[in-house]
């Protein structure tokens, strides 16, 4: 009879699989900080724990990079608490080679310690420094794979000037603008509003690369153009004016094909202004949800439709986006489609139109993210 010393020791339990690290990195320099720590708790919330270790990283606004407490409820946007990155936080160190995927975190007093090496960055960042090629250039140059497009795509789609000049190029229908550079401006702003005078008012005029509706002003009548240019101007030195496009503003997502895959494409959805906002503005994507309705899939002819998927998926690849990005449309009241822009890190939270549209696709808020960070993740580093 076998006694407990002479009982063979059980074999050990096989490792478990390595869970993936993904650094999310939110915050940024641009005047869309906010925006981004709220898309960052969201995706925080949703990231399955069983799959991912999860390395939260903000960028303050003044470009410290820090380690980010994990907690989704301090990044919530909502009326009467703006986010924002502590710039006190512990630093974060960032990899000095090619060969090296690890970060670091280094605190007043206390040796450097190392959080490990990261498989993948998932960048929510928005606007300039950082949806911008930025941050995309940085990761490539350190060869860390990353969630969206890469640096040409991500610079040329932020930039609405560049925007329009390679979809027009590309046979995309796009709408009348006109744009006036910080040279422009200052060398002679009478000169630069003349040319805005040969479009039809109303006019939108839009800092050239900034988004979330930052700086946009609606101007009916020339006498405040001048002030909607210089509040543009807060946000980007680069002004694109547009002229107003009269009709329906329809949306697109857009996915990345595995491997050699076609581009996909969500249901079309709808952005409608019911009241107290002239147009689809900060406040009304953010902060007042009772004011715009959602429609998803919008209510459009199966035709329409078809052809708005088609031209997104046609506007994502002549761009050369990667990952993921979201089309926007004008369907006008004579029944022409224009795109009006292309974004290549749409808002994020599950209640905005990007993750509404694949999830009436069929595909949920968790889901998307998993194929997102499976498709950077499939990606080889390098030129592509």
């Amino acid at each position: 009879m076998s006694t407990d010393e002479t009982r063979p020791a059980p074999a050990p339990e096989a490792d478990a699989p390595r869970r993936t690290r993904v650094a999310l990195v939110f915050g940024g320099r641009s005047s869309e900080h906010a925006v981004s720590c709220a898309t960052a708790a969201s995706v925080l919330e949703a990231l399955d724990r069983d799959r991912y270790d999860v390395v939260p990283v903000g960028i303050a606004r003044d470009g410290h990079w820090v380690l980010a407490p994990d907690d989704p409820e301090a990044l919530r946007l909502a009326t009467g608490h703006v986010p924002e990155v502590d710039t006190a936080a512990p630093s974060v160190i960032l990899p000095t080679s090619a060969t090296d995927r690890t970060l670091s975190v280094h605190e007043a007093g206390q040796p450097p310690r190392t959080l490990g090496e990261v498989d993948v960055v998932f960048p929510l960042l928005h606007g300039p420094f950082g949806e911008d090629g930025t941050i995309q250039g940085l990761l490539d140059l350190a060869d860390v794979r990353y969630v969206g497009s890469g640096v040409t795509a991500s610079a040329a789609m932020m930039d609405k000037h560049v925007m329009k000049v390679l979809l027009a190029a590309s046979g995309l229908p796009i709408g009348p603008y006109v744009v006036i550079t910080d040279k422009e401006w200052r060398r002679d702003p009478a000169a630069a509003m003349d040319a805005v005078h040969g479009l039809s008012w109303p006019v939108f005029v839009k800092p050239a690369r900034a988004g979330s509706s930052m700086g946009i002003t609606k101007v009916s009548e020339p006498q405040a153009l001048e002030a909607a240019i210089e509040a543009a101007r807060e946000h980007d030195p680069k002004v694109v004016v547009e002229a107003a496009v009269f009709g329906r503003e329809i949306e697109c997502g857009v996915l990345e094909g595995r491997g050699t895959d076609p581009t996909r494409t969500s249901v079309v959805g709808e952005c409608i202004v019911v009241q107290n906002h002239e147009f689809y503005d900060f406040d009304a994507k953010y902060l007042a949800a009772g004011d715009v309705r959602l429609d998803c899939p919008a209510d459009v002819p199966d035709a329409v439709a078809d052809r708005i998927r088609e031209m997104a998926a046609l506007a994502f690849d002549v761009a050369g986006c990667e990952g993921l990005a979201r089309v926007d449309f004008f369907l006008t009241d004579d029944g022409d489609v224009l795109v009006n822009e292309v974004n290549t890190m749409p808002g994020f939270t599950p209640s905005s139109m990007y993750p509404r549209m694949w999830a009436a696709s069929g595909m949920s808020y968790p889901e998307l993210i998993d194929e997102l960070i499976g498709l950077a993740l499939e990606r080889r580093t390098g030129l592509r």
